[in-house]
């Protein structure tokens, strides 16, 4: 027997529609889940957005008014995936009212919004996902096997990596990601975010951090309307990006281990550039997300002059099987959103979270409210324990 589940969506931009293509799509990977989500409502203030996500995907309603969403009582679970500065506020209204919450990173814009979510969804007993996609890939979910065998050794050292050109061009439009309140913390939340994730999910908890931030585009023009994804606004009223651009930061894991964690969102020549390097006393692994189904891997007793395998994940690899037949088939970023449908529905199915959780948001939050108050001090930062 399966069980229909109607489904919102909050925030219709890019990630909107890739939330809902992953409902769309998750029951054809996934047979044996049982539940079926059904495009019940679509929310997304931008003037006749909501409509043609309807018409386009099929939602039963479309609306202007996300409290809409939250009354309605044919939705049990929504995606939340509106402005950072929107999280906190949709965030625990859903589940004051009930619905189940697949909510997309940061959170909101310090871990006290993250806390505030994970708070609601705790005293209303629903389910609770948030979009750190990149820990999904079989890659990384191997890598973290590899590494939690001891198959590299006890690790020594780690550097993640997190550099797009996105922000680049000094003609990006002045939209609410650069500023302060509404957009926080500018890369830290849009992209070191899913950094501290990866590296709490490969080595355990940090310890404590020391950062640096900049901002190397210090001015951009206002848009003169709606905008979506990063759009361009040569010729309008400039104003000031008051967020950051870059983040350098450096960790020392409850481990022992010590890390390098990067992110810059204006990095000319690099698009997605995103992966991680582990070093361990044996060995090492390497994960690049542009090559996102292949691993680099350094194991054995030669220590010096040891050699690099690539390694091509398979369906014995997480969530592998249920898109491909056979290893160095290729996983996209979509897929990515698939497995993390699947593992939301499966909480509410089995009432039991799988995947990242709010808990792991607040986690992330935690270390970049940190990053934020070493780069104000100049002093490392300590954090507390899980």
């Amino acid at each position: 027997m399966v069980d229909a589940l109607g489904v919102a969506v909050v925030g219709f931009g890019w990630m909107g529609r890739v939330h809902t293509q992953a409902y769309a799509r998750v029951r054809h990977h996934y047979p044996q889940l049982p539940l079926r989500p059904e495009l019940v409502a679509v929310a997304e203030e931008v003037p006749g957005r909501a409509e043609e996500a309807a018409e386009r995907y099929g939602f039963a309603s479309a609306t202007r008014n996300w409290r809409e969403v939250a009354a309605d009582p044919r939705v049990r679970a929504v995606s939340v995936t509106a402005p950072n500065f929107l999280h906190r506020e949709i965030g625990v209204a859903m589940a004051e009212a009930g619905k189940h919450l697949w909510i997309e990173k940061p959170v909101g814009l310090t871990g006290e919004d993250a806390r505030a979510v994970a708070d609601a969804v705790a005293r209303a007993g629903v389910q609770g996902a948030v979009g750190f996609n990149y820990r999904n890939a079989p890659a990384v979910e191997a890598a973290r096997d590899l590494i939690a065998s001891g198959g590299i050794g006890a690790v020594t050292h780690v550097r993640i990596r997190l550099f797009s050109d996105y922000a680049a061009h000094p003609d990006g439009a002045l939209t609410w990601r650069y500023e302060r309140a509404r957009g926080g913390s500018g890369v830290l939340g849009d992209l070191a975010s899913h950094g501290a994730d990866l590296a709490r999910f490969l080595l355990g908890d940090i310890a404590s951090l020391t950062a640096d931030t900049a901002v190397f585009v210090p001015q951009r023009a206002r848009p003169a309307g709606a905008t979506a994804g990063h759009a361009l606004a040569s010729g309008g009223e400039p104003g000031p990006v008051e967020n950051e651009d870059y983040v350098n930061c450096l960790l020392r894991f409850a481990s022992g281990a010590r890390g390098v964690l990067e992110a810059c969102r204006v990095s000319v020549g690099e698009q997605n550039s995103y992966g991680f390097e582990v070093h361990g006393t044996r060995g090492a692994v390497f994960w690049d997300f542009r090559r996102m189904n292949e691993l680099g891997v350094s194991r054995g007793t030669g220590y010096q002059d040891q050699p690099v395998s690539t390694v091509y994940v398979g369906p014995g690899d997480g969530e592998f099987a249920a898109f491909q037949p056979g290893a160095a088939n290729a996983m996209g970023y979509d897929d990515l959103k698939v497995v993390e449908a699947y593992r939301f529905l499966r909480s509410i199915a089995q009432g039991r979270p799988y995947g990242a959780t709010l808990a792991d948001a607040v986690r992330s939050a935690e270390v970049l409210d940190a990053m934020a108050v070493s780069a104000e001090s100049g002093a490392w930062v300590s954090l507390p324990s899980s």
